[in-house]
């Protein structure tokens, strides 16, 4: 966990400052994470829960957790669960501690990876922009990261990124545009022989949910 953090120290401080600044400008928004509205967030959040099972009783790590809007998601729709929320940028940790002080069932964490394993992990929205980054750097850090979601997720974990299959007159430049197929066979090989590719839901993204059991 410590090699990996020092490996991308350097990208993970320029993510920290770049969420921080969203944050003090939208405040605890979609806008705040960079998402176009919080339609296109709710959507999102439908496929990653795919991975989950049961209604009640679970554990999950949420990696990149912003100022906590998945916590509200599932606390709509399961019972009895507990949240672990993990963040780079301190002031969204900050903020989701305090807009969510009162849940007992929720932690937040300002990391890179989960702290402890639990029984899914999710991740949304954290392999999207370049930072600068080449498609092979931003590939190396997603597969890194990918590593460690399986390390610290006992049932499973559900991930998403921009699709190459995007619009080539919509795609910018900033944005990292990953190959489902790829990463696809990626887990398939690497992870879990349970995998589904999620890719019909309208948006210029896609989920892939990673089975541990059957």
């Amino acid at each position: 966990m410590e090699n990996a953090a020092n490996r991308f120290k350097g990208v993970l401080t320029t993510v920290a400052d770049y969420y921080s600044g969203r944050l003090a400008e939208h405040g605890a928004t979609p806008h705040g994470l960079s998402w176009n509205g919080e339609e296109s967030q709710i959507r999102r959040f439908e496929q990653l829960v795919k991975i989950i099972r049961q209604r009640e009783g679970f554990s999950l790590n949420d990696l990149g957790c912003g100022y906590g809007a998945l916590y509200d998601y599932l606390q709509a729709r399961f019972r009895e669960f507990t949240y672990a929320g993990c963040d780079v940028s301190e002031g969204m940790v900050l903020a989701a501690q305090a807009r969510l002080a009162d849940k007992s069932d929720s932690r937040f964490f300002v990391a890179s990876v989960p702290p402890e394993t639990a029984d899914y992990g999710i991740a949304s929205g954290i392999f999207n922009l370049r930072f600068g980054r080449s498609d092979a750097q931003c590939r190396d850090y997603l597969e890194a990261t990918l590593d460690e979601m399986d390390r610290t997720s006992r049932q499973g974990f559900a991930f998403n990124s921009l699709t190459v299959y995007s619009d080539a007159d919509k795609m910018r430049d900033d944005l990292y545009y990953a190959d489902p197929c790829v990463l696809f066979d990626l887990c398939k090989r690497r992870y879990s022989r349970n995998v589904a590719l999620l890719h019909d839901y309208d948006l210029y993204d896609f989920t892939i949910l990673v089975r541990k059991h059957p």
